[in-house]
């Protein structure tokens, strides 16, 4: 995987059932900006809220109209390690990769305990790479992770890297470089993208790569043209995209609400996230147009909401 991957909503009609026909037109959709791959049945995607049959049917409908090069993670993690693994199962030939994060009610109390995990959800889909997914913020499961990627490496064949939703660049950047860079190592934290360039990043997974992936795309264009400032300056505005959206619902809600703009209803968030009425919708983009963030939205949004 690398540069920009979006962390992808769950579609549902009104009723709170999935709908699986947008899946297309919302692939699409992340095409059209650049975006090269969905990361499915993440946090994003309210994975905890879904049954295992619902998670099941997501990456079935995304396998079925990926767009050609497109790069398709599926996220298996799960307080059970029997549904991880059948989930992980269920994904060879589905997915391009598979990635899980640890249980998070229970928690790996070891690195070694952690590694187990790992190695039991990894080796039920053998032919597929496997990454694992840290959000200790979530989770709980504080480890470095650099002693975790040494062990993994020797004891997950599959193992392929990590998404690195955590902000500690020292760590961050010992796992980037270990053993000459050989794994994939993706930045998670989409309003420090700016600060993981310095570092070498070169892949990034994200929720607001939905919403502005023409502004990282700036961002990180301009830091290699050597303007640290205007790429500081526009992560900026997609701080203040988050920070806006967040006043109004909480930004999981928020955040698929918003994507009604693009002509992608993704219907209501599940409890407890919540879905932005037509007003808050409104004021977020007043809001918004006031600090010029407006033009740097994903191209598919329409003049006739400005």
């Amino acid at each position: 995987m690398k540069n920009l991957i979006a962390a992808t909503y769950a579609p549902m009609h009104q009723n709170g059932s999935l709908n699986l026909d947008i899946i297309k037109l919302y692939g699409q959709f992340l095409e059209a900006n650049k975006v090269e791959g969905a990361f499915v049945n993440g946090s994003t995607g309210d994975f905890v809220s879904l049954s295992t049959t619902e998670r099941k049917q997501l990456i079935e409908a995304w396998a079925k109209v990926k767009p050609n090069g497109f790069f398709i993670t599926n996220h298996v993690g799960h307080s059970n390690i029997y549904e991880a693994q059948e989930l992980a199962e269920h994904s060879e030939n589905l997915a391009d990769a598979i990635c899980a994060l640890p249980p998070f009610y229970f928690k790996p109390r070891t690195l070694e305990s952690l590694l187990h995990y790992c190695s039991e959800v990894a080796k039920s889909a053998p032919s597929l790479p496997f990454y694992y997914y840290h959000i200790p913020i979530l989770t709980g499961a504080v480890f470095p992770m650099i002693d975790f990627l040494k062990q993994a490496i020797d004891t997950i064949p599959n193992f392929a890297g990590i998404k690195y939703s955590d902000y500690k660049p020292e760590d961050f950047s010992q796992c980037l470089h270990y053993n000459q860079g050989s794994q994939n190592i993706l930045f998670g934290v989409d309003e420090k993208l700016v600060t993981s360039l310095p570092l070498g990043a070169t892949g990034w997974v994200g929720s607001t790569y939905n919403h502005l992936a023409p502004l990282y795309y700036n961002i990180i264009s301009s830091f290699k043209e050597g303007d640290t400032q205007k790429a500081e300056s526009l992560q900026e505005k997609g701080v203040f995209f988050v920070q806006t959206l967040d006043k109004m619902s909480g930004f999981n809600g928020a955040g698929k609400s918003f994507m009604r703009l693009f002509g992608l209803d993704m219907g209501p968030s599940r409890f407890p996230h919540k879905t932005m009425t037509n007003a808050q919708l409104t004021a977020a983009l007043q809001t918004l147009d006031q600090h010029q963030v407006l033009p740097l939205l994903s191209t598919s949004f329409s003049e006739k909401f400005l």
